[in-house]
C-alpha cells in the first residue's frame, strides 16, 4: 500500500541541518505515525513522502518555505522588563504565549537586560534547511475517525 490522501503512514528518521548535526531522530523510539495529508507534519516532507511503500528508505532536503518557514526578523522584539511582571526567576529559554493582531504566538525568551526583554516568535527550526533520512514502517487505511478529526489515533498516535 502506498502513502496517499486518508493513509496512515509510520516512518522512522533522522533530521539533520546543514551541518550535519543530529536535530531530532525517532533512533530508539516508536515511529512517527501521521495521516497523510492533513498537514501534521511539515509540508516539504509530507510532498515527498506520497507513493513510498512500507520499506522504502530514502532522504529528503526540505527548504524553509517548506519546513518551519523563513526566519522572520519582525518576530523578534524588545518589550519592556516590566510586561514579565509576577515572573520572579524570568531566564533565557523560557517560553510565554503573546496575543498578536494575528492571535496567540508563542515566544521564547531570548536576551534580558535590566529594563528590557528581547523574545523570538519563529519557530527555533524557521530559516533551516532539513534534511531527513527517513525508513517506512508501515502504511495503512486510516479509520473513518482519524479522517474526521485529522489525526491518528491509537498506538504511536493522539489519545482522546
Amino acid at each position: 500500500m502506498q502513502i496517499a490522501e486518508r493513509k496512515v503512514a509510520s516512518f522512522h528518521y533522522t533530521l539533520t541541518n546543514d551541518a550535519g548535526d543530529v536535530l531530532d531522530s525517532s533512533d530508539g523510539r516508536e515511529p512517527l505515525v501521521y495521516l497523510h495529508g492533513a498537514g501534521n507534519i511539515v509540508p516539504g516532507l509530507e510532498s515527498e513522502m506520497a507513493g513510498h511503500v512500507a520499506g522504502d528508505k530514502f532522504k529528503v532536503d526540505v527548504a524553509p518555505a517548506d519546513g518551519y518557514g523563513d526566519y522572520i526578523e519582525e518576530l523578534v522584539q524588545v518589550v519592556p522588563r516590566e510586561s514579565f511582571k509576577g515572573v520572579d526567576d524570568l531566564a533565557i529559554g523560557m517560553q510565554f504565549q503573546a496575543q498578536t493582531e494575528q492571535g496567540p504566538i508563542a515566544v521564547v525568551v531570548t536576551e534580558i537586560d535590566d529594563n528590557e526583554v528581547t523574545v523570538d516568535g519563529n519557530h527555533p527550526l524557521a530559516g533551516e534547511a532539513l534534511h531527513f533520512a527517513v525508513e517506512i514502517v508501515e502504511v495503512r487505511d486510516a479509520s473513518d475517525e482519524e479522517i474526521r478529526h485529522g489525526h491518528v489515533h491509537g498506538a504511536g498516535g493522539h489519545h482522546h
